[in-house]
């Protein structure tokens, strides 16, 4: 269980670093994704992106194995 959550974590920072290149795909969008204003500077935690993005992941993993 821990291990999921460092591993949803991990793909939390690189899915926010990589968010403006992926926005334009329509990811970083969904419903679940909190995008907040906080000192002038926008701050976004792709929740559920992150969730699809994994999932995704775990479907090619499966089917590569």
């Amino acid at each position: 269980m821990i291990r999921w959550v460092v591993v949803i974590f991990i793909a939390l920072i690189v899915f926010s670093t990589l968010l403006p290149w992926l926005e334009k795909l329509g990811i970083g969008r969904l419903p679940g994704d909190l995008r907040f204003k906080l000192f002038g500077r926008v701050f976004s935690l792709p929740f559920a992106s992150t969730i699809l993005l994994s999932l995704a992941v775990l479907l090619i993993a499966r089917f590569l194995k």
